[in-house]
């Protein structure tokens, strides 16, 4: 079937979030034979960010430049994406399940009188239909939803499907286009932002996580250590949070973020259930706890038992030596 489908990019720093390559991977899926189309938002210019989609499969790239994009606003990014659909008449939109993306797409949505499925982490055909995969129960079961009429709108979780290889050679349209944002509700005068280091935790491959069992801020500082080794992000436990050992924008579960890494890497982390809805979809979960019966075992494809600040240095200086030969 071919399908115009529209993917809403997502920037960060003046780069493209790795989702935004998953989810145009995701439109390619949906459509194989069907144009791409990426919509970048910005108060500067973003042809270069365009040509980056292009890249990695967009066929091309609508840019809005405006000063009332300098900062994510629902009110402004939502009126610009709004006029280029209305615009291009897509069949499909697809855009991350991030923080922006779980705050826009809803608004969207309704403006279009449209269904939305959002936080996927698969899509298949069966037969002429489109199937999400989507996980419900905080991870615990998952199920499949498709869009039985109009518009096809989703969402896609971090991490869980492949981009497509760039290719450098591919070509296409960065096409700028003027719409007129009015009426903005909501004024940002400034931005604060937590100086974490590193890795994105949301996008990273490789995640280090502490819990109650780092004991002090200054037991993540080994934790730290082996994510620098491994190239990873450090996460934490809402127990560690709580206790004032880290930052709540560490903090992985429930009520946090939602991580699902090629490796997980759980330190002094008991394993209840509201963390576990955070990470338990993770592809290698690896546990490290003093206590045998921890919860946190019964979904480990590994598990060491013993004290972290015993096993994390060993594992740092085994990671260190295996680096230098190979």
């Amino acid at each position: 079937m071919s399908q115009k489908m529209l993917v809403i990019g997502e920037a960060r720093d003046g780069a493209l979030r790795n989702v935004t390559f998953e989810a145009i991977a995701a439109a390619r899926k949906i459509s194989p034979n069907g144009e791409v189309v990426g919509i970048l938002c910005g108060s500067d210019d973003v042809s270069n960010l365009g040509k980056e989609m292009i890249y990695y499969g967009a066929d091309r790239v609508c840019t809005v430049q405006h000063d009332a994009l300098a900062t994510y606003t629902s009110d402004g990014y939502g009126q610009a994406v709004l006029s280029v659909i209305e615009e291009e008449s897509p069949d499909g939109i697809v855009m991350g399940h991030t923080a922006i993306g779980k705050d826009l797409t809803p608004k969207l949505a309704s403006k279009l009188e449209s269904g939305l499925i959002s936080d996927a982490v698969a899509v298949d055909h069966v037969g002429e239909n489109v199937v999400f995969t989507r996980p419900i129960y905080s991870g615990k079961a998952f199920e499949k939803k498709m869009i039985a009429d109009g518009l096809l709108f989703a969402t896609i979780r971090p991490n869980n499907m492949k981009p497509l290889q760039r290719d450098d050679s591919r070509s296409g349209d960065v096409q700028s286009k003027q719409v007129d944002i009015k009426d903005v509700r909501t004024i940002i005068k400034d931005v604060l932002r937590k100086s974490t280091e590193g890795v994105d935790l949301s996008e990273a491959n490789i995640v280090v996580a502490g819990g109650r069992g780092v004991k002090s801020a200054e037991g993540f500082e080994p934790l730290q250590q082996l994510a620098d080794v491994l190239g990873a992000a450090v996460g934490a436990s809402r127990g560690a949070c709580d206790a004032e050992y880290c930052d709540y924008s560490l903090q992985i579960g429930q009520t946090g973020k939602v991580v699902t890494p090629d490796l997980y890497i759980a330190c002094g982390i008991s394993g209840a259930i509201q963390h576990l809805a955070g990470m338990s979809n993770s592809k290698v979960i690896v546990a490290i706890n003093k206590d045998p019966e921890a919860n946190i075992f019964n979904v480990a494809d590994y598990g060491i038992v013993g004290d972290l600040f015993d096993v994390v240095p060993k594992l740092i200086e085994e990671f260190k030596q295996l680096k230098i030969n190979a």
